[in-house]
């Protein structure tokens, strides 16, 4: 082992331990890393098409949401906690009703709606985890965003769920009603 591979084991270990309790991890709130079950877990560097295609859901959704009042989107940068992960959706909405009161820290409380922009470096298994658990933990929907074949997974329970394609529309259902887009439009 050379080194500087040594070096950099040495300060990822000092930077972020692979164990750490749910309270440590919620006091220092590691940038690049989410938690899961006791384990911090890695998330690679968003590609550019990763971050056209959230900017692009956030611009549709944004306006619709702002113009109605019905609550906030919040970004990648931002905490949510799910029992016992804390996770960071690309994009999320928590409707007026259920914004917590102290919004510094982060959020005790699930997405309405979770949505994830599947990366290169994402296993299929860990997505599909992934939106389950948003699920189990009050989310009512999720919409997981694949670029390569250019689909939407809607999940809306664990028994539930719907892929949209390109010529499709995705709607916010009863979470966000009244909201359309045509899935196209995600990936110009």
């Amino acid at each position: 082992m050379h080194n500087s591979q040594i070096a950099h084991e040495s300060i990822q270990e000092i930077l972020a331990p692979d164990t750490m309790t749910l309270e440590e991890f919620l006091e220092n709130d590691l940038e690049g890393y989410e938690y899961v079950k006791g384990e911090l877990v890695p998330m690679p560097p968003a590609t550019m098409i990763h971050g056209e295609i959230s900017i692009n859901i956030i611009h549709y959704l944004d306006a619709y949401i702002r113009e109605r009042q019905l609550g906030r989107l919040y970004t990648a940068e931002t905490t949510f906690q799910l029992d016992d992960r804390v996770v960071k959706p690309d994009v999320a909405f928590v409707s007026t009703g259920r914004l917590p009161e102290n919004r510094e820290k982060a959020s005790p409380v699930p997405p309405d709606l979770a949505i994830e922009v599947v990366s290169p470096s994402d296993k299929h298994y860990d997505v599909t985890e992934k939106a389950l658990a948003y699920l189990r933990s009050g989310t009512r929907l999720v919409w997981v965003i694949e670029p390569v074949a250019k689909t939407v997974m809607v999940y809306r329970s664990e028994t539930d769920f719907t892929v949209l394609n390109y010529e499709d529309t995705l709607t916010g259902e009863d979470v966000v009603k009244g909201f359309s887009c045509p899935v196209a439009r995600l990936f110009e």
